[in-house]
């Protein structure tokens, strides 16, 4: 339960909000961050999303935390240590900030490479981005107050999106562009 899900049409605008949270980002972590990339539904144009930029850092070790997690909390990023995912360190915008969401993952990782693959996918496949964004929609009007069924409903689709993903990567040779920021 908490904030009501919402699924709203795409905004022109969010490639340049991640652009000045990128650079920010990049500012705050020079070299620290071997990758900044635009990942999430808001990083597909013309695709439906809830409005939260999502930022993955790519950093060479999660640990030691400090190198990164000072940095981002100067910028008023609040480190989530609850988050159950153990192959990534998240943070949250401050309180009364813009929702954005940033996932520190290792370089190279699987959990790191998914969602660049997973977006690539969706830009070079804009019917299949289509369906993803209505089934979206679907789950938003049946799950708009329960996030966790909300994800479990999607969730089937994801994993056959990341199934034709994974071929389509296979067949064009597929490799993440240079770093967003």
């Amino acid at each position: 339960m908490g904030d009501l899900i919402e699924v709203v049409e795409y905004d022109p605008a969010w490639p340049a909000q991640f652009a000045a949270l990128g650079t920010a980002l990049r500012e705050a972590l020079g070299e620290v961050a071997l990758r900044i990339d635009h990942i999430g539904s808001t990083s597909v144009p013309g695709l439906a999303a809830k409005p939260v930029i999502d930022i993955q850092i790519s950093v060479g070790s999660l640990e030691p935390l400090d190198v990164y997690k000072v940095p981002l909390q100067r910028l008023g990023l609040v480190h989530r240590a609850d988050n159950p995912e153990l192959t990534k360190r998240y943070f949250r915008e401050a309180p009364g900030s813009r929702r954005t969401h940033v996932h520190v993952r290792d370089l190279g990782s699987f959990s790191q490479q998914l969602p660049l693959l997973f977006r690539d996918f969706l830009r070079a496949h804009p019917v299949v981005a289509a369906e993803f964004a209505e089934a979206k929609r679907g789950c938003a009007r049946r799950f708009r107050d329960d996030r966790r069924a909300y994800v479990a409903a999607k969730e089937p689709l994801v994993w056959d999106i990341v199934r034709r993903a994974d071929s389509w990567a296979q067949s064009v040779g597929w490799r993440s562009a240079p770093s967003d920021a």
